[in-house]
């Protein structure tokens, strides 16, 4: 059976940022690897560089390659669906470069249909910028006023609901990583 798994060399080859220098990597990484469900259940590593192992850090056999893009594909249109499901009215621009994204995953959709979801997904994305900065702009202005009153304590609430609701979101972006990779061997 062919196996999917984590190398110390597919991982330094992949270039992991300054936290993971090679001796780290030795340390965490035996000689013969990881699998899939070790690298998930690595508590002593945080889970958004699991996600990142997963994603970038796999040893995947050639027989393997595209079925194995093919998942990577579709967990990030899953995240994608998440990301923009608060959004009351999402830029159709972003939905149907999602949409074309899973279709091209699916092999429903060519590569040129890609690029030029791509190109136009870019353009609302500076535009989604644009519109950030200047909301960005007057919400500084509004934080600063309720700065002056608010206790620190409202501030360290709202840091924790939101690390809360990006790790829950990297924990199904892993949970769905694992089940898919998995699924292929």
């Amino acid at each position: 059976m062919t196996q999917i798994k984590i190398t110390r060399t597919s991982v330094l080859s992949a270039r992991p940022c300054d936290d993971y220098p090679a001796e780290r990597i030795h340390e965490l990484i035996p000689p013969e690897g990881l699998t899939i469900r070790e690298v998930a259940e690595a508590e002593q590593i945080p889970i958004q560089d699991r996600v990142w192992a997963l994603t970038r850090g796999l040893e995947v056999p050639p027989e393997l390659r595209a079925a194995v893009d093919r998942e990577w594909r579709l967990v990030a249109v899953s995240a994608a669906r998440r990301a923009l499901e608060p959004v009351a009215d999402p830029d159709p621009r972003i939905v149907r470069a999602v949409d074309v994204a899973e279709r091209y995953a699916l092999g429903e959709a060519t590569a040129e249909e890609l690029r030029e979801v791509r190109t136009e997904s870019w353009a609302a994305t500076w535009a989604l910028d644009a519109a950030w900065a200047a909301w960005a702009e007057w919400a500084a202005r509004v934080a600063a006023r309720a700065a002056r009153v608010a206790r620190a304590a409202a501030a360290d609430a709202a840091d924790a609901a939101a690390g809360a609701a990006a790790r829950a979101d990297y924990r199904l972006t892993l949970d769905e990583l694992v089940s898919r990779l998995e699924a292929l061997r």
